[in-house]
């Protein structure tokens, strides 16, 4: 089944991971998932090609697999926690992907995220509509998010009143040995 396009498809610089890309994306991230255990890492790095036929995969996800192409996963249904298993298999670590995945050199990216992350302008919208969205509970596709005011804040009466002050414990020696002496 192909996949829904969705309004939050318009998002640039990721794919989100929905159910449908789930659906799709099983084979990659259970072959991902596969690279756990050590004697499964040792069988992959052995046999790449071979070792990855077992998950029925399309070859457009054995392709991306197979040339570490982690953005086009992404599309395919990888879920980004499972493909950091292959690169961890790699020897890479989650920053050294990231860097890769956005173009970037691992310092280039680690001093961006260090200066606060890629600016938001002109980076809202693939189509350049720029609209805020909000997924919708029902049918589950992304619409516009509505602006609305927001109402002020009301004090309860309860809440505005000031509470009685605690007496303060005594530290000397309680009423009941004071009367035996």
């Amino acid at each position: 089944m192909a996949r829904r396009e969705q309004a939050y498809d318009d998002i640039p610089g990721t794919f989100v991971f929905d159910a449908d890309r789930a659906r799709e994306g099983y084979p990659i991230n259970t072959f991902c998932m596969s690279l756990m255990k050590d004697e499964n890492r040792k069988a992959f790095k052995a046999d790449e090609a071979g070792y990855i036929k077992q998950f029925h995969m399309t070859p457009d996800q054995e392709k991306a697999i197979l040339t570490r192409d982690y953005n086009r996963m992404l599309e395919l249904g990888a879920n980004i926690y499972f493909t950091a298993k292959l690169g961890a298999t790699d020897g890479h670590s989650f920053q050294h992907l990231a860097a890769v995945m956005t173009g970037n050199t691992q310092q280039a990216y680690a001093d961006m995220m260090l200066h606060g992350g890629r600016s938001v302008e002109n980076n809202r919208s693939r189509s350049g509509s720029n609209k805020a969205y909000s997924l919708s509970v029902e049918g589950g596709a992304a619409k516009p998010k509505a602006k609305k005011a927001k109402p002020a804040a009301k004090k309860s009466a309860a809440k505005a009143k000031a509470k009685p002050a605690k007496k303060a414990k005594s530290s000397s020696k309680s009423k009941s040995s004071k009367k035996r002496k």
